[in-house]
């Protein structure tokens, strides 16, 4: 269940341009879990359908918790076209539940805000270091690699490009 550190230093496996998709909910008014909890459902059941879709774009994804009024997501995306097409595809979930959303939202009196950023970052734009930690984040979603292989210092990793 828990995953073991890799020993030293590692680095994400990632080549070429990656999407980075945050999206997140904040609980506005906790005495309304019924305005916020098929919210948060709605993110889980998202995910799972995701990954049970056979090229769908998603690599990988971290679920984090801001505070106990936030929630959110990071995921990692092959392409913006595909994140965007699972957003308008009318037979996934994620239609319904911006249905939902529409619908709270004129009745909930803000007891639940969602919110979300997409970054398309180029090749030789990102870079990463995890130190005798599991596969996490980016890497989690890529794979990793010994760091030598893309460079020991920060700027080494930058100049070899992660080019795909």
């Amino acid at each position: 269940m828990f995953a073991k550190p890799m020993p030293g230093r590692t680095t994400a496996a990632a080549e070429g341009e990656i999407v980075v998709f945050l999206i997140g909910m904040r609980i506005n008014h906790f005495r309304a879990p019924h305005q916020w909890m098929p919210v948060f459902v709605g993110m889980l059941r998202m995910l799972r359908e995701l990954k049970g879709i056979p090229g769908s774009g998603l690599l990988g994804h971290q679920l984090l918790s801001g505070s106990p009024r936030t929630y959110y997501v990071v995921q990692y995306w092959e392409s913006k076209e595909k994140l965007l097409a699972y957003a308008a595809a009318p037979d996934r979930l994620h239609r319904k539940a911006w249905a939902m959303i529409n619908r709270f939202e004129r009745g909930s009196r803000r007891h639940v805000g969602i919110w979300h950023e997409t970054y398309v970052v180029p090749a030789g734009s990102y870079e990463s270091i995890y130190g005798d930690m599991p596969p996490y984040g980016l890497a989690a979603a890529t794979g990793s690699l010994p760091v030598e292989r893309r460079g020991v210092t920060a700027r080494d990793r930058f100049a070899s490009g992660a080019q795909g």
